[in-house]
């Protein structure tokens, strides 16, 4: 199993020393077991930046701390996304993104139906052309309105005569 893009950034900078983006900001220590390091490296101090100032440096290690080491990655990554999207919406945050994706799928199944039901009309119409088509070549197509139209004429010429 390879390591994470986090693991391998963890790795290096316990190899050579560096704080994590948690501790240069918080202005603390870092050594090799901080919980922070692996998920801010120090080159993504802004990333931290973010997180604390919405949920504070003693919550995020809380929340960290309750998932399981294999979910933690992608629970920084949720932390990050929540704490970016209420940076540049304090009001909304990531609700207005998801009322606009829900805006967005409900027009996608509206424009889908549409279009649904436009191929099966157009189906249907490829079937009557292609229906006229074949019986047209037909030899054994009998069609009752063509022959009571030629019986009239008949008819009509017999009477005239």
């Amino acid at each position: 199993m390879q390591p994470s893009n986090m693991e391998m950034q963890a790795m290096d900078r316990t190899r050579t020393h560096q704080p994590c983006a948690a501790c240069r900001t918080l202005r603390r220590r870092c050594d090799e077991n901080c919980i922070l390091g692996p998920y801010f490296p120090s080159d993504e101090i802004e990333k931290f930046a973010s997180v604390h100032k919405i949920f504070g440096a003693s919550n995020v290690i809380k929340m960290i701390q309750m998932v399981e080491e294999t979910k933690r990655e992608d629970t920084v990554k949720a932390l990050v996304y929540e704490a970016t999207a209420r940076l540049r919406d304090p009001v909304y945050g990531t609700t207005r993104t998801i009322f606009h994706l829900q805006k967005m799928a409900e027009e996608l199944k509206t424009q889908l139906d549409s279009t649904r039901a436009k191929v099966f009309e157009l189906q249907q119409q490829k079937d009557e052309i292609l229906g006229v088509l074949y019986h047209t070549h037909d030899p054994l197509y009998y069609d009752a309105s063509l022959q009571l139209n030629y019986d009239t004429v008949t008819n009509m010429l017999y009477i005239d005569s």
